[in-house]
């Protein structure tokens, strides 16, 4: 299964495409969609939406696991990135690309086993999962890969339960 995580931004974007196979795992590719900040709100959202439907047509994923918005203080930021993440939402629906989307709290614990982990310690087991040489340089990258693995974890564990 080819999973494309993605960890949304209205600054940056974070993405990671996985081959995930009896929990055994390849690195595709990652990276981040960057938007200038002096562009207005409408143009950075189609920059983000342009280039992720471009990303989908490349690579075709099999899915999306896309992170859920989770905000406890800082509302201004949070309507911009789920302003983000409803285009990148649009770009996946308009593929037919199946979306999963997982909490930071549900990512933390499928990678690392522990709800409150940091983030280098994301980083790490990330890193450690697809047998890089070192963690990705962007912690939104990073992210996003988190959410590709989280969610072949969570594919497991329902063939598992379907099973049992």
């Amino acid at each position: 299964m080819i999973i494309l995580g993605i960890d949304p931004g209205t600054a940056i974007t974070g993405y990671g495409l996985i081959e995930a196979a009896h929990q055994q795992y390849r690195l595709i590719d990652y990276g981040c969609i960057r938007t200038p900040s002096k562009e207005t709100m409408p143009i950075r959202l189609k920059t983000i939406y342009d280039a992720m439907t471009e990303l989908l047509t490349e690579t075709s994923p099999d899915c999306v696991s896309i992170e859920q918005l989770f905000f406890n203080r800082n509302v201004t930021t949070a309507v911009p990135v789920g302003q983000a993440r409803g285009v990148l939402i649009l770009a996946c629906a308009q593929k037919n690309t199946p979306i999963a989307e997982y909490t930071p709290l549900q990512v933390k614990q499928a990678v690392v086993g522990y709800g409150g982990a940091e983030k280098k310690q994301v980083q790490y087991m990330v890193s450690h999962f697809l047998k890089m040489a070192s963690p990705p340089k962007s912690d939104d990258a990073a992210d996003a890969l988190a959410l590709a693995i989280c969610h072949s974890h969570y594919q497991t564990l329902e063939k598992i339960m379907k099973k049992g």
